[in-house]
């Protein structure tokens, strides 16, 4: 990990972008975090739009994180921002577009090659920029994850024993795959979920909820669009995350 640039968004928060290889971060620290006085550690996920496009939200997330005593990081997903493109990907994401414009359903096959590949990269990714994190002054465990790309989430909760809690944002396409290993995650979850998420089926965000295995689970769901996720859901996952990672 080499730390690119450093500023204060304010007397309480230290923002550092960082890379990870060549996988671009940002990492906001309270600034009263030291290696005598370390803060546990909250992982942002975000949808594959790049972090250029997507900082505003997560800077707001992680403003309520430092607030609440935590450090907070994110970092780019594979196929986004100036990484390299996902040729699979992409060509699923056309795929799906048409499938939208036809009224048609978007089949297995499509959701496979739109989801796959970023969870097969970005877990193992993820699972680094942890270790990298916890092993820098003022930041160590317990870790969390907060946001989506949902099955990255599950997929991360099921393989990596750093993290002992995640907020889970309903609203994309889960493999079949990801739905039987969400059986197998155990940790506490806070699964926000938007009634009316254009494009997203209600029923399979419902379904998938009661397949995870985890004995404490709550589903919060807030009537709205996607990007329509009211200020008091946020609220609520960062209690849950406070509560579980304090």
């Amino acid at each position: 990990m080499r730390f690119t640039s450093e500023q204060r968004l304010d007397d309480t928060i230290l923002e550092r972008e960082f890379t990870l290889g060549d996988i671009p971060g940002f990492l906001w620290t309270p600034a009263s975090a030291s290696a005598s006085a370390p803060v546990p550690l909250i992982l942002l996920g975000h949808p594959p739009l790049g972090l250029g496009k997507m900082y505003p939200r997560l800077v707001g997330r992680a403003r309520q994180a430092v607030a609440d005593g935590f450090a907070a990081a994110t970092i780019e997903l594979p196929g986004s921002g100036d990484r390299p493109r996902l040729a699979t990907v992409d060509q699923a994401r056309a795929d799906m577009r048409r499938a939208f414009q036809a009224g048609e359903p978007v089949g297995d096959e499509t959701v496979d090659a739109l989801i796959l590949p970023l969870v097969e990269q970005a877990v193992p990714e993820l699972r680094a920029a942890i270790d990298a994190l916890l092993a820098l002054p003022g930041i160590e465990g317990p870790v969390g994850y907060s946001g989506g790309v949902i099955s990255i989430g599950i997929r991360l909760a099921l393989v990596e024993p750093r993290v002992s809690a995640a907020v889970l944002f309903a609203g994309s396409f889960v493999p079949r795959v990801i739905h039987e290993e969400a059986r197998r995650v155990t940790i506490p979850l806070h699964v926000l979920l938007q009634w009316d998420d254009e494009g997203n089926d209600r029923q399979a965000a419902l379904d998938l909820f009661d397949a995870f295995g985890s004995e404490e689970k709550t589903l919060l769901a807030s009537m709205g669009g996607h990007t329509g996720v009211p200020q008091s859901a946020g609220e609520d996952a960062a209690r849950f995350l406070t509560r579980h990672l304090s």
